[in-house]
């Protein structure tokens, strides 16, 4: 029986310096994709997550025999919603992609270039809500309107994206911290 090859491990604080303004950087793992990119697949996981939602909701709502929105037990949901959705990251993520990661070609590895643990998985899925968590605890002391609450939420989400500009290798913060990287998988089609 022949051993598995096992993938190189390469230094990544030796970092190609990049142009400013240049799409994606290159680093030894890989080339890391460009901003839009990485935002599009966001949106995009975001609309496929509704489908986790609906499914998650009904059947918390159906088991615990929930009767509205209002229910005493919302709360509860969003708890549940949160464990789910930990669940459904951490899963794709330790498999390396999610649904949006593959049709938008990226990858999620570790620093050194190999799959990511579950461990670590979590510890993305928790850092991840850097996303949402400060304008959402802005919204009730302050009682804003929804109006006011979406656009603090995407005024957040643009101010937080655009802070991976200040990383060396244009990684967003979350992954920094959790020992993660995005990087592409295969470049996308111009046709």
């Amino acid at each position: 029986m022949r051993p598995e090859p096992v993938a190189p491990v390469v230094d990544i604080d030796v970092v190609p310096s990049t142009p400013v303004g240049s799409a994606s950087v290159r680093s030894p793992i890989g080339p890391v994709p460009g901003l839009w990119r990485r935002m599009a697949c966001w949106l995009y996981e975001g609309m496929l997550l509704f489908a986790v939602v609906f499914v998650a909701g009904w059947l918390f709502s159906t088991l615990g025999q929930m009767r509205d929105a209002m229910d005493s037990r919302r709360h509860l949901l969003q708890a549940f919603l949160f464990v789910v959705f930990g669940i459904y990251f951490g899963w794709f993520w330790s498999r390396g992609q999610t649904l949006a990661m593959k049709t938008w070609g990226l990858r999620l590895v570790d620093r050194r270039g190999r799959p990511v643990t579950q461990a670590r998985a979590t510890l993305r899925y928790l850092l991840c809500w850097i996303w949402f968590l400060p304008p959402l605890a802005v919204i009730a002391p302050f009682r804003l309107s929804g109006g006011e609450s979406a656009l603090l939420v995407a005024g957040w989400v643009v101010v937080w994206a655009l802070l991976a500009r200040f990383h060396p290798e244009r990684q967003f913060w979350h992954d920094a911290w959790a020992g993660t990287r995005l990087v592409t998988s295969r470049p996308m089609s111009r046709h």
